[in-house]
């Protein structure tokens, strides 16, 4: 149900952001009327992958008299196939010599209608449903354009940057999912602790098991707090009135939060099954579903190293710009609560770990790709816990200074802990660590 209202999100987005002439579905797409209203599709993944787009993408766009294209392609993976229309990505042939300009630059956005005024399908034919791990309720199809109708709807050649607040919007999505994934299952589990009795005691009086739910209450409440702030972010960019800092961390956290809460929501999801023992792998408790659909939170809208490579590109293209604003938020938390006795502390080991992991990147830039995954967390994970103090400062609540001091019981700063491996010697050693005994040819 979310995957569709997302792309619906991200289309009505992009319209807006591009100022694009689309009234049909803008009216569409925004409207709160059931009989009016359309939701999009996002067709970008083609046979050979949808990460790496800029050589993934095959599909043609051949222009026609009246300043409209018709599409000859194959979407391999185009979730809520049963949209009202869809932003799609295509290569333009030049009508006279017939040549496609090759990798990002030869990539454009086109806007469709999933059906004509007829209600036929829009020259698109459905080859297969796709058979999913899970999210088994929304239809996902291989699709095969055959002279697909279509509109331009980006500069020729600016595909992908132009569908970039799709991604933003769909990705702030999938950190809700993922927040909200967890919360389920953390309720579910408590109810469950407080009807269960073994071993003579109620699961609730249980020291272990409520040393578990507190760990996953923990992990829940930060996932919770990053999507609450990257909200906020968003809200402020929507009316208008967003500062620099925060136009800054939003496009350095949203990569950050997508990758992060996707990661904690399917281990908090296994664990919150765990909970329930033989009961929480019975398909008929609907518990097996939610560690099926949790799945997938990870892999749509980029994988973990996708995201871990975009976080690079946003420092890279804004020339460490983002990382001066995340200190300066970090700093700003730290001046709060200077008072507190309870939060000082906290917050002057937050500064500091992220004044340690940023001098090694800014004295070793050529690490970058190979830290991307580390320095990602190590972003989550210390961007949550100054928002968590700055929450249980706004409390005075001495549970909420709790969640703060457990969070920080965690490996905050895998970038510290793993220093050493970043290298092209240890890429190496990777390698031969894990194709020992693997005979291949490259």
């Amino acid at each position: 149900y979310n995957c569709p209202l997302a792309m619906t999100d991200g289309a009505a987005k992009t319209i807006q952001a591009l100022q694009l002439d689309l009234p049909q579905a803008w009216n569409h797409l925004t409207s709160r009327d059931p009989s009016k209203f359309w939701t999009s599709g996002q067709w970008m993944t083609e046979r050979k992958g949808g990460s790496d787009v800029g050589a993934g993408t095959e599909t043609i766009a051949i222009p026609q008299q009246d300043g409209s294209y018709k599409l000859y392609g194959y979407k391999w993976f185009s979730s809520a196939t049963d949209s009202d229309m869809t932003m799609t990505l295509a290569r333009i042939q030049n009508p006279q010599t017939g040549e496609i300009m090759a990798g990002s630059k030869g990539i454009s956005m086109f806007y469709l209608k999933i059906r004509n005024d007829n209600g036929a399908l829009n020259n698109i034919q459905v080859v297969k449903l796709k058979n999913k791990l899970g999210t088994r309720q929304l239809p996902t199809a291989e699709l095969l354009l055959g002279g697909t109708d279509a509109k331009l709807v980006s500069p020729m050649g600016r595909g992908i940057p132009a569908i970039s607040s799709m991604l933003t919007i769909s990705r702030l999505h999938n950190s809700i999912s993922s927040a909200a994934a967890m919360r389920k299952i953390v309720s579910l589990a408590r109810d469950y602790a407080v009807k269960r009795t073994a071993f003579g005691r109620s699961v609730a009086d249980q020291p272990l098991h409520m040393q578990t739910l507190a760990r996953m209450e923990v992990d829940t409440r930060g996932s919770s707090v990053l999507v609450f702030d990257l909200a906020r972010q968003l809200g402020l960019h929507d009316n208008g009135c967003i500062q620099d800092q925060d136009m800054l961390l939003m496009r350095l956290m949203t990569p950050v939060a997508k990758l992060f809460t996707a990661k904690m929501a399917v281990a908090t999801v296994s664990e919150g099954l765990e909970c329930f023992g033989g009961q929480g792998y019975i398909e008929d408790t609907g518990i097996p579903g939610l560690l099926r659909d949790s799945q997938v939170l990870p892999i749509w809208e980029g994988t973990t190293n996708i995201l871990s490579l975009d976080v690079v590109r946003a420092i890279t293209k804004t020339k460490g710009e983002v990382l001066k604003a995340f200190m300066a938020k970090i700093s700003q938390v730290e001046n709060q609560v200077k008072d507190s006795a309870e939060l000082k502390d906290l917050a002057k080991e937050v500064t500091q770990t992220v004044q340690k992991s940023f001098a090694i990147i800014q004295k070793q830039p050529e690490i970058l790709e190979h830290c991307a995954r580390d320095l990602s967390f190590t972003l989550a994970n210390t961007y949550i816990a100054a928002l968590l103090i700055e929450h249980a400062n706004r409390t005075r609540d001495p549970l909420d200074a709790e969640v703060v001091s457990s969070w920080m019981k965690r490996d905050v700063a895998p970038l510290l802990r793993y220093t050493q491996t970043y290298s092209g010697a240890a890429l190496n050693k990777h390698q031969n660590l894990v194709y020992q005994n693997y005979e291949h040819q490259k």
